[in-house]
């Protein structure tokens, strides 16, 4: 360890006490005021032994989750919280059961398997879209959410699964979800939260989705048959000794899929649906090139390929609305980094929604411009962008969630028009940042 080491500014308990009604419906204020008064990183203290380290700088975040990852781990948020609700996937996994996992899951979500699931997302898409009112003012947020679920539900399962059990675990995923926030929002009230069975009814209701998911898993393994769908890819899957995914993590993955394949995109399409309305001349040239693309593809790859721009403005949705908002981390061992002291078991959050606003790496980071991610105009953007995460736990379906968003804002394009909206864009941050109120107006074209 260095001589110069600094400590940490620190927010006090008190303060967050003041603030935890706010907290509760919108904490990114109060950390923006944290960030603008303190500087880029600065302790929390949520207890009277507790704390926690938000930071925003971008440098901090690539050496934990890239050069020295190995020292650190997801938080209790997710290895626990998170995963008494959707169990241990990949999402919550750690050590060496999270590389045992990825490495038996990877393939699945490789370019070239993904080719194959391309027209079932597509014949999904279009089904959601469809159902799209016109010339009426609207939140369209329900719309991708059923989209996104639909979605992942078709290339898990193929036709095999029906409309209302699909609904019933978006339902079950998002009820569990809302408990969670209330838990990592309120701390001081989960001895209420315990005591009085919440808790335990949440889980028993996730327990009911296991439990449609498995049965649906056995049918498919029982019979047979190849879909050439995610499930078949995942029951395909072997370890390097030759077997098979027991029951249970099988469920685990599934319910992971379900849960963050589904949840991240609707928000995300959501947001870019409403800044397109927000700027009619960009909803135009997507229009434009959503239409040549038509005219050029023989297929549904060339035709990713040829939105390239759609794809520009999906990235830049996701820079000032990032779905993901929040990243943590907790260190194994005592760390240092840039003169700082991480004492052991030490919290850390970084905030890619103040990253990626931050001007210091953006110009006019306010404003919505797709042309930032013109890979001809030369600017590196990567090293300070972190929509799906960095380092060996990226999120294995970015390319899933890339190809799945193209194809949803091509196809609303090149089938409605979206009114100039004059309303600015709200948030709800929950596990994700999520749009609040998304009403927007569509004509058909």
């Amino acid at each position: 360890m260095s001589n110069n080491l600094h400590s940490i500014p620190k927010v006090p308990f008190t303060r967050f006490l003041q603030h935890a009604g706010k907290i509760l419906k919108n904490p990114l204020p109060f950390h923006h005021l944290n960030f603008e008064r303190l500087g880029n990183t600065f302790e929390l203290r949520i207890g009277l032994r507790n704390s926690v380290i938000f930071s925003r700088d971008p440098d901090f975040l690539k050496y934990v989750l890239q050069k020295n990852q190995r020292n650190y781990t997801k938080s209790p948020i997710q290895t626990r919280d998170l995963a008494k609700y959707v169990g241990k996937g990949l999402l919550t996994a750690e050590g060496e059961h999270w590389q045992k996992q990825r490495k038996l899951i990877q393939p699945a979500f490789h370019k070239k398997q993904l080719e194959q699931l391309m027209q079932t997302m597509q014949d999904a898409i279009e089904v959601e879209i469809s159902r799209i009112e016109t010339e009426k003012d609207f939140d369209v947020f329900p719309v991708f959410n059923d989209l996104a679920f639909q979605v992942v539900a078709k290339t898990l399962f193929s036709g095999e699964i029906d409309r209302q059990e699909i609904e019933r675990l978006q339902n079950t995923t998002e009820t569990a979800q809302k408990m969670l926030v209330k838990e990592l929002r309120q701390p001081f009230k989960i001895w209420w939260f315990k005591l009085s069975g919440t808790i335990k009814r949440h889980i028993d209701l996730v327990g009911e989705a296991r439990a449609v998911l498995l049965k649906y898993a056995e049918v498919r393994r029982e019979s047979g048959r190849k879909e050439g769908d995610l499930l078949d890819m995942l029951l395909d899957a072997r370890y390097e000794d030759g077997t098979a995914m027991p029951e249970k993590q099988l469920v685990d993955e599934i319910l992971i899929l379900f849960t963050a394949g589904h949840e991240t995109t609707s928000n995300a399409l959501s947001f870019t649906a409403q800044l397109l309305a927000q700027h009619p001349e960009i909803q135009e040239r997507v229009f434009q090139e959503v239409k040549e693309a038509r005219e050029r593809s023989n297929d549904l790859m060339s035709f990713l390929k040829e939105c390239a721009y759609t794809k520009q403005v999906i990235n830049e949705a996701m820079r000032l609305y990032p779905p993901a908002y929040f990243i943590d981390r907790v260190n194994y061992e005592e760390d240092e980094y840039n003169g700082m002291k991480l004492k052991k078991n030490s919290t850390i959050l970084f905030s890619v929604h103040e990253i990626h606003r931050d001007p210091t790496f953006w110009e006019e980071p306010e404003i919505f411009n797709p042309d930032r991610f013109d890979p001809e105009i030369g600017v590196k953007v990567s090293n300070n962008y972190f929509p799906f995460g960095a380092g060996p736990r990226m999120c294995i379906g970015n390319n899933f969630a890339m190809y799945e968003m193209v194809f949803a804002i091509a196809h609303l394009v090149e089938n409605f028009s979206i009114k100039k909206k004059e309303t600015p864009i709200e948030i709800t941050p929950l596990i994700t940042l999520k749009p609040k109120d998304a009403r927007l107006y569509f004509s058909r074209r």
